[in-house]
């Protein structure tokens, strides 16, 4: 099947079944997350307190698990989330937020990697620096392009197993054997606070559906993309700036159809 009719398959069985997500995600980005997700059609539990976030990560369609600020408790949360959803088969994704200088996330994120991620998602710095090289961007800000991290993905990918998500211009989704490319979007989702946190949520929800419609990790994490990278150009098109950007992306999300998915430029390759 096309990727085009894949992304929409999925976007419609996020909207029909609701995957209940659970985000322990970063204290800046609760709110957008939450209603992103609602927006597409899943639903948010925000449970990331040690206690119940292992049993929850059971029970819940998937999981995010994002650093963006990781206090102690979020932490071990973390762990106990990531080693239920393991146990328990639940697709999870690692958002690896700002890795590379800042020492206890960075040691979190290698440990949560070596548990089995579905998919990482990140810029490129924080790809890289997941692998062990170059020393992060500017906070969350990448300071490599997406080609560059392209090696580092394959090589997540091969040892881990997992999807990895490199976000940019260009979005490139790597597994082991296959690279895709998921183009437009807009700039704006760089002037608002959390658009890639709460894409990490989304791709947890779309590879929730996509399971449930027989569709891979890969082949979700790729069509969650394109349904974002569609929203985010409706949404520019309605909007003058960062302030009427937000809200015209969250009714895009609810709104967007077959006919912006056929706009977006998509390529696959052997990885």
């Amino acid at each position: 099947m096309p990727l085009h009719d894949s992304a929409l398959t999925i976007l419609e069985a996020v909207r029909e079944t609701s995957p209940l997500v659970q985000c322990l995600t970063n204290s800046v980005v609760t709110g957008l997350t939450a209603n992103v997700l609602l927006a597409a059609g899943a639903a948010p539990a925000m449970v990331d307190i040690t206690g119940e976030a292992g049993p929850f990560a059971a029970l819940a369609s998937g999981v995010l698990i994002n650093l963006g600020t990781p206090q102690p408790e979020q932490r071990e949360a973390a762990i106990e989330a990531a080693t239920s959803a393991r146990a328990a088969g639940t697709p999870w994704v690692l958002d690896p937020v700002a890795i590379g200088t800042l020492t206890h996330r960075t040691a979190l994120a290698h440990r949560l990697v070596e548990m089995g991620p579905t998919v990482v998602r990140g810029n490129a710095s924080e790809i890289i620096a997941l692998l062990g090289q170059g020393g992060g961007g500017r906070g969350p800000e990448t300071a490599d392009d997406v080609d560059a991290a392209l090696d580092a993905a394959r090589a997540i990918a091969t040892c881990h197993g997992a999807v990895v998500a490199v976000s940019g211009p260009i979005d490139a989704v790597v597994s082991a054997d296959r690279i895709t490319r998921v183009a437009g979007g807009s700039p704006m989702l760089t002037r608002i606070t959390g658009g890639g946190c709460a894409l990490g949520a989304l791709i947890a929800a779309f590879v929730a559906a996509g399971r449930a419609s027989g569709h891979d990790p890969h082949t979700a994490t790729a069509a969650c993309h394109a349904v974002n990278s569609a929203a985010a150009e409706l949404a520019a098109a309605r909007s003058t700036g960062p302030g009427s950007f937000q809200p015209a992306f969250l009714d895009a999300l609810d709104s967007v159809g077959a006919g912006d998915l056929g706009a977006v430029a998509i390529t696959e390759a052997p990885a």
